[in-house]
């Protein structure tokens, strides 16, 4: 049986969780966690570790880049996929140079496509 990767899914809105979990989870390569608040979400890192993290960058708790900026003191070498309905030059520039490892807008493409790019941000 092949090892499943650990992601944390971190957005407010509960629709996008959960049709990340349905979807991502059907593959049966992804062990899913889920937060609507990046509060909570930077705290549970104390304790669990993530292969890889999607985060929204619009949250009323905290927004994203705060949040990655956060993630990223806990741990530098962290995969993070950015997500956002809202981009600008600025917030790609900005997810980038705080450490994201890529950028999706919402609502994606296809869902098929996004666990494409998580597939290929993991393995590289």
């Amino acid at each position: 049986m092949n090892e499943k990767y650990k992601v944390l899914v971190v957005d407010d809105e509960r629709e996008i969780l959960s049709m990340l979990s349905r979807y991502l989870n059907r593959s049966g390569n992804f062990d899913l966690t889920t937060q609507t608040n990046p509060v909570l979400a930077i705290d549970s890192l104390s304790h669990s570790s993530y292969d890889i993290i999607l985060l929204d960058i619009m949250m009323p708790q905290m927004n994203g880049l705060d949040a990655l900026e956060k993630i990223m003191e806990i741990n530098s070498n962290q995969k993070v996929i950015m997500m956002t309905a809202y981009s600008t030059l600025d917030k790609v520039l900005k997810s980038h140079k705080h450490g994201a490892t890529h950028y999706v807008m919402k609502p994606f493409d296809s869902l098929g496509s996004l666990e494409k790019k998580v597939l290929e941000v993991l393995k590289s």
